[in-house]
């Protein structure tokens, strides 16, 4: 990939930045993106969310969409929201917190099951991330069940996360931030910044790697990071993806392993927000640290994040959608299978904050945009109808 301007940039962001450059790949975030693609459709669904998080294509066209206030709804295939849900637990609505991620569970034709992530309120103002499973009948949850919680309850109201993956085999993933408590990221005996497993029920599978580690957390996968909220299983190998926030600067995508190191806030390509070094960092790299797998000298504060696969004949084939909040669009990598071989910018006209991306069936990508007048989006891509 070119180097020159991005990877001078890259040099006056953070020092050191060469070093990574070997083993992680660069996006350009310095240089106007092209335009969107001549031929795709946008409409748009639904509008009237507030501050929306997440959306969940249901089998019988129909939609779930969070909001970040604590509220859950349909949206109809004609736009129509209904009132909220009933049976969603109190959220902790400060700050990023809320209502966050929701997923079907692999079984929902015949279960009726939803798994959902929020931020949950503790004692003296407190909170964490936590997730829930619940049934969904008609208009309300039923035998709502808290299967994880991230311990200790922190103050504050930043980086909850939090997006939910399943593996295909009985595991569930559930990503999260360190609260803006750094050093926590670190600490294997806490669950902040951290990216946990466990089993469809909520118990803690076997094979974790901390499981027989009596100074560990045995939820805990892979560790080491800032702010996930970007969290997908690659349909293609199975392969965990994610994608967190950096400072300012330092964005990335990680393809999360067990045990791993992925460094945060010993190593990162960002810097403070006041413009100086991040305090506890050391650089971008040190022995025992992951590389990212793709990183942004610039941030666009990434948020949900969708493959596009198996459609050999849409110009989309073989990518991985993102949505950017700091930079208003929609980002679509081209994949060469784990190599990122390609960036476009996607929505950039609609000036609009991106939180979430999910892929139908029918080939689409429906969009949720993070406003007080959110809206759910449909893109058709070029040469579709």
């Amino acid at each position: 990939m070119k180097r020159s301007p991005g990877f001078a940039l890259c040099l006056m962001l953070v020092s050191g930045c060469s070093a990574g450059q070997q083993n992680a790949q660069v996006s350009d975030a310095s240089t106007p993106a092209a335009p969107s693609p001549a031929g795709m459709q946008v409409e748009t669904i639904a509008h009237g969310l507030e501050h929306p998080w997440a959306v969940a294509l249901l089998p019988d066209g129909r939609f779930l969409v969070t909001e970040r206030p604590g509220r859950l709804r349909y949206v109809d295939a004609k736009g129509a929201l209904s009132p909220p849900i009933s049976g969603v637990p109190t959220v902790f609505a400060e700050g990023q917190g809320g209502l966050l991620d929701v997923e079907l569970a692999p079984d929902f034709a015949t279960s009726h099951r939803i798994y959902f992530s929020f931020a949950e309120p503790g004692a003296d103002d407190t909170a964490g991330t936590a997730a829930a499973m619940a049934t969904l009948e008609g208009n309300a949850l039923k035998d709502v069940r808290v299967f994880y919680r991230q311990m200790p309850k922190l103050d504050g109201g930043n980086h909850f996360g939090s997006r939910i993956a399943f593996d295909g085999h009985g595991h569930v993933f559930i990503s999260q931030g360190e609260r803006n408590h750094r050093p926590t990221a670190q600490k294997l005996d806490m669950l902040q910044g951290k990216v946990v497993r466990l089993n469809l029920d909520g118990s803690i599978p076997k094979d974790n790697p901390f499981v027989d580690r009596k100074d560990a957390r045995p939820e805990i996968w892979s560790y080491g990071h800032r702010n996930m909220q970007g969290l997908a299983i690659d349909p293609r190998t199975g392969t965990l993806w994610e994608s967190e926030h950096g400072p300012r600067g330092g964005d990335e995508i990680n393809l999360p392993q067990a045990g791993k190191n992925y460094g945060w806030p010993i190593i990162t390509y960002g810097i403070d927000y006041s413009g100086l070094k991040i305090s506890e960092s050391v650089g971008t790299s040190k022995p025992g640290m992951e590389q990212p797998h793709h990183y942004w000298p610039v941030s666009p504060g990434l948020s949900g994040m969708a493959f596009y696969t198996g459609r050999p004949g849409s110009a989309w084939n073989d990518s991985l959608f993102l949505g950017s909040l700091a930079q208003s669009n929609l980002i679509r990598l081209t994949l060469k299978g784990d190599a990122i071989v390609g960036e476009e910018r996607l929505l950039q006209d609609l000036g609009a904050r991106i939180r979430d991306v999910r892929v139908g069936k029918d080939g689409k990508v429906y969009v949720l945009t993070d406003e007080e007048d959110g809206k759910l989006l449909r893109l058709t891509p070029p040469g579709r109808k």
